[in-house]
C-alpha cells in the first residue's frame, strides 16, 4: 500500500509540474529553441528531478518540446507552415470559445479583463515585453476558460503550448498594430453589449489584424536556425490578473 500511495502522490506532483510548465510555455516564458535543464527547473520549482523529467516527457507528446540526441530537451521553434496551421485552427475555435463564454460573463469579470488589458498596454509602452506576452495570454484564456467547455479549452491550450515560445517574437519584431481601436477593447465592448456576433468578429480580427507584422517576421526567419538560449528560467513577470480564472 505504501508503494501505491507513493506512486499516486508522485503522479499528482508530475501533473502539477506539467500544468505549471505548460502555462509557462503558453505564455511565452520560454524562448524558441531554449534548452531546458532538468536540474535548474527542479530547483526553480522546489522539487526533485524525477517528476520534472516526467512532466517534460509529457510535453514532448504535446509537440511543445523536443528531445535531442544525448537526452537533452529544447523548446520547439515551429516552422512558418506549422504556425499557420495552428493559426487556422485558432481562427475557427477561439471565436467559438469566446461566444460560449458569453452567458457566464458578469460585470466584475469584464472589469478584470479591463485590468489585464491595461497591464498589457502599460507593459508595451514601457517595453516590458515578457509582461506584455503574459498579459495577452491572461486576457485570452481568462475569457476562454469561462466557456464551460473543458474539451475546447484543452484543445486551445494544446495549440498555444506549441506556439507559445514564438510569442517572444511579437516584441519588438512583430508588434501588434491596429487601424482603429485595439481589438481587445472591441472584445470588451462586445462583452458589455452581450453581442455574440461582434465578439466573434473581434476575437477573429485580433488574430488577423494584430498578427500581420508577426507573420511577416516569421516569414523572414523561417529558414534560419534559432539562436541558442542558455538559461532555462524565464524572467519573472507580474500576473496580469488579480485572481487567475
Amino acid at each position: 500500500m505504501a508503494t501505491q500511495k507513493f506512486s499516486v502522490v508522485r503522479a499528482s506532483l508530475t501533473g502539477q509540474i506539467y500544468r505549471t510548465l505548460r502555462d509557462r510555455l503558453m505564455s511565452g516564458r520560454f524562448q524558441p529553441g531554449q534548452r531546458l535543464k532538468i536540474g535548474e527547473l527542479a530547483a526553480d520549482l522546489g522539487v526533485s528531478e524525477t517528476p520534472v523529467r516526467e512532466a517534460i516527457l509529457l510535453l514532448t507528446n504535446d509537440g511543445a518540446i523536443e528531445m535531442k540526441a544525448g537526452y537533452y530537451f529544447l523548446t520547439r521553434r515551429l516552422s512558418l507552415a506549422e504556425y499557420m496551421e495552428i493559426r487556422r485552427l485558432r481562427l475557427m475555435l477561439e471565436p467559438v470559445a469566446a461566444v460560449e463564454a458569453l452567458p457566464h460573463i458578469d460585470d466584475p469579470f469584464i472589469a478584470e479583463l479591463e485590468h489585464i488589458h491595461a497591464t498589457l498596454f502599460r507593459a508595451e509602452k514601457e517595453h516590458d515585453y515578457p509582461q506584455a506576452v503574459q498579459s495577452n495570454f491572461d486576457f485570452h484564456f481568462s475569457l476562454y476558460r469561462r466557456s464551460g467547455m473543458p474539451q475546447l479549452t484543452d484543445i486551445l491550450e494544446r495549440l498555444w503550448v506549441q506556439a507559445g515560445p514564438l510569442l517572444n517574437y511579437l516584441y519588438p519584431h512583430g508588434h501588434p498594430t491596429y487601424r482603429g481601436d485595439h481589438q481587445h477593447l472591441l472584445i470588451i465592448a462586445a462583452l458589455k453589449a452581450r453581442d455574440a456576433k461582434a465578439l466573434s468578429t473581434a476575437v477573429e480580427q485580433d488574430l488577423i489584424e494584430g498578427g500581420q507584422q508577426f507573420i511577416a517576421y516569421l516569414e523572414s526567419i523561417d529558414h534560419e536556425e534559432p539562436e541558442p538560449v542558455k538559461k532555462s528560467s524565464a524572467k519573472s513577470v507580474r500576473r496580469g490578473t488579480r485572481q487567475k480564472q
